[in-house]
């Protein structure tokens, strides 16, 4: 079991974080957005999570500020989706309050006198540690971690196998020299690799102790494997083997690290999906929940239709005459975001579409689920 609280819930998080200021509400909002597409990239590009860009409910926004926007992961062995990244437009709030202005670029008056002063237009936008809770629990395993390769501090580890008393002195050295080589060549190439060499410890014990710290990639050398001018490559996240050539180690270790970090982002976004349900009925609501399902619902952005649906989908919520899962998690549904990318086969139709929840008419698409 990976113990990934400390990335969760702590008295302390290590944060990137920025402020800017703007003239204008359009500067600001291109920036928002800009933003919110770097975090993206951060867990899609890097840790192989796939996420969903949306605007957070008014809820849910950052307390004063003008609107939130988010990318939500979803954790598939507890059905909870998670915030992994915001970015904020704090409108002139916050300028308004601490006298936060700057000159108006226009200059002074056609009578001479000055113009009055502008407030700035604030954003602020931060990613957290929490991103590193998020990539355990969505690739880790039975066996402990799963690394994405970009992210991964030791790539590819290199573990001298076939090592024993019948083995010859000079074909020792040709093993220590093989794998010397490989090493220097991945380095040359900007793989982080590194290899094993303690004699203290077998095999199995070395192949355990990188698997549990997640290491993308394993090349096993051994007597026969220097002849044969090969290595075998273990992959770690599904334990795929491949044989490598010497001549083209560089390459197909670069080649197979790519198709890790495809693999892996391919294989959370396929769960992520089976797992996101279209609700048009409140009846199949909660059922989805306990399911370990995000729920995509026609809603109506109402505060306190809100409320009501995290309070009705609580165990103390529901209603008596319904079945429940003395197993399903008591706590109820929260907006998660109001996705950027709304379902084009299943437009909200003005005056016809309704909310999930109150039956009013439906403005938007909007994610809910139990989260972190």
């Amino acid at each position: 079991m990976i113990i990934i609280e400390p990335f969760l819930r702590t008295r302390e998080f290590l944060w990137q974080e920025g402020h800017t200021a703007f003239a204008t509400k359009e500067e600001a909002d291109k920036e928002v957005y800009q933003i919110l597409d770097l975090y993206r990239q951060v867990y899609e590009d890097l840790l192989a999570v796939p996420v969903i860009p949306g605007v957070k409910s008014e809820k849910e926004k950052f307390a004063g500020g003008l609107y939130t926007t988010t990318v939500e992961g979803y954790i598939p062995t507890t059905g909870r989706g998670i915030q992994a990244a915001t970015s904020h437009c704090l409108g002139q709030n916050f300028a308004k309050m601490f006298n936060i202005s700057f000159e108006d670029p226009q200059g002074p008056l056609p009578s001479g006198e000055a113009r009055p002063p502008l407030h700035a237009w604030q954003n602020s936008w931060g990613l957290s540690t929490r991103s590193l809770g998020t990539m355990i629990m969505v690739h880790g395993d039975d066996k402990g971690l799963v690394l994405p390769p970009r992210v991964a501090s030791v790539q590819v580890i290199v573990i001298p196998c076939g090592i024993n008393n019948k083995i010859t002195d000079e074909e020792r050295a040709s093993v220590d020299g093989r794998i010397a080589d490989i090493l220097k060549e991945l380095k040359k190439a900007g793989i982080r690799a590194k290899v094993d060499d303690r004699g203290t410890y077998s095999v199995g014990y070395k192949f355990n102790h990188w698997e549990l710290r997640g290491v993308p990639i394993r090349l096993e050398v051994g007597p026969k494997d220097v002849k044969n001018n090969q290595a075998l490559a273990v992959r770690r996240d599904n334990g795929g083997k491949a044989t490598i050539q010497h001549e083209s180690l560089v390459k197909e270790v670069r080649d197979l690290l790519d198709t890790i970090h495809n693999d892996m982002f391919t294989r959370a976004k396929e769960i992520r999906d089976a797992n996101l349900s279209h609700i048009t009925d409140w009846k199949d609501f909660v059922p989805a929940l306990d399911d370990k399902k995000i729920c995509l619902i026609p809603w109506c952005e109402v505060p306190s239709c809100e409320d009501d649906i995290k309070e009705k989908s609580s165990r103390t919520g529901i209603a008596s005459t319904e079945v429940q899962d003395d197993k399903a998690p008591s706590m109820g549904a929260k907006s998660l975001c109001i996705p950027l990318s709304q379902p084009e086969d299943k437009p909200i139709i003005a005056g016809e579409t309704k909310c999930v929840s109150c039956g009013k008419d439906a403005k938007r698409w909007a994610l809910f689920g139990r989260s972190y």
